[in-house]
């Protein structure tokens, strides 16, 4: 039993957001029949009572007297509203917190990358940190290599790939240098850019993620370039990003 009530706790935790939205959808659609269900009584109420005892003679006895009469059958619809926006409030509260720790644990990842990057340039020497990104650059290609079904047509004549996603397409260093200029305009005056943005001006279909990340005015975008071969002797031109981030 105890294991059970652990699993139970870990799974209720792990889908929390999920649960409640699903509590505050179905409250709504409760809270929508509760309180036509109190209007109709709130009616038959109101009707018996005045066929026994008159309408009152003033607009103001007249409210008041309806107020008291039909206020408990509202109580439910209220109760069901004021649960159906708690249930709403918390989803957005955790999301939200959910949110900041997966920024922040991408920020502690990003600094700690960087930090190693500056430490194998410091050891090694700008040429040969190069070098090995010029290697993993060149095994996902033999991972991954281009067929003409998976090559995305672009602007220019160059084979590329852009290692983030491990999509070909077709384009030139002077279009995707142009690219990042646009981009870093973009973040100087909209103080951040999407994926999505930079996929629109390079030619390159959106993904299920792109909108959601991208680069902030704080480190403009600065794209890295190497030059490898496909297996059938191929030139190609990889590029990545100096970094991106959760938006």
């Amino acid at each position: 039993m105890t294991n059970i009530i652990k699993q139970l706790e870990s799974v209720l935790k792990h889908n929390s957001p999920a649960i409640l939205t699903a509590f505050g959808i179905s409250g709504v659609v409760t809270t929508a029949y509760l309180t036509g269900k109190a209007s109709f009584d709130a009616c038959d109420t109101i009707r018996d009572h005045e066929a026994e005892h008159g309408i009152p003679d003033t607009r103001k006895e007249l409210f008041k007297t309806r107020a008291e009469l039909v206020w408990p059958s509202y109580i439910p619809a209220g109760l069901s509203g004021a649960i159906t926006i708690a249930c709403i409030a918390s989803a957005a509260r955790v999301g939200s917190r959910r949110t900041a720790a997966i920024t922040a644990a991408y920020s502690i990842s990003d600094r700690a990358f960087a930090e190693y990057r500056e430490k194998v340039v410091e050891r090694l020497g700008e040429n040969k940190e190069k070098a090995i990104r010029g290697e993993i650059a060149q095994d996902t290609i033999n991972k991954n290599p281009p067929r003409q079904d998976i090559i995305v047509s672009g602007i220019g004549a160059t084979l590329t790939l852009e290692t983030y996603t491990g999509r070909y397409f077709s384009s030139d260093m002077e279009s995707l240098r142009k690219a990042q200029n646009t981009i870093n305009a973009q973040l100087n005056s909209q103080n951040e850019a999407t994926l999505s943005d930079l996929y629109y001006l390079i030619g390159l279909p959106d993904t299920s993620e792109s909108a959601r990340l991208g680069w902030d005015v704080d480190r403009l975008l600065d794209l890295e370039f190497l030059a490898v071969m496909t297996e059938d002797g191929r030139p190609c031109m990889a590029f990545n990003y100096n970094y991106v981030k959760p938006l």
